[in-house]
């Protein structure tokens, strides 16, 4: 997979793709008119480039996604603390709290996540 980065509008396309799949690529072309205002050609251009990156496939006129949502999104975070910081988990987790209030439930909740892994 070379570069899965999406930006806004193909973060939408992407979700209508993830929310319907497996649909046919002309339901995507439906989808996309009605939620994007996009044209036949800008659909099938979007799901060939995103084609080319790996995350979805067009077989037989069927739409697929070659990766979940939460691998994506999970694939997305594990790139962004490594970039970001040095792939430290702890030094995002500081850098996070330290601008935003924990609440008790979202250190419950870490905690848990913690001891899970642990045990």
């Amino acid at each position: 997979m070379n570069d899965i980065r999406l930006g806004p509008i193909e973060t939408r396309f992407a979700n209508l793709i993830w929310d319907n799949e497996p649909l046919s690529s002309g339901a995507l072309v439906k989808l996309c008119e009605q939620a994007l205002r996009w044209k036949k050609s800008t659909t099938y251009t979007v799901l060939r480039r995103l084609c080319q990156r790996g995350l979805f496939q067009n077989d037989g006129g069927t739409v697929r996604s070659l990766l979940s949502k939460n691998e994506f999104y999970a694939l997305q975070s594990e790139t962004f603390v490594q970039e970001t910081f040095e792939g430290s988990l702890p030094r995002f987790l500081a850098a996070f709290s330290s601008r935003k209030k924990l609440s008790d439930q979202e250190i419950d909740a870490l905690q848990k996540f913690i001891d899970e892994r642990r045990g």
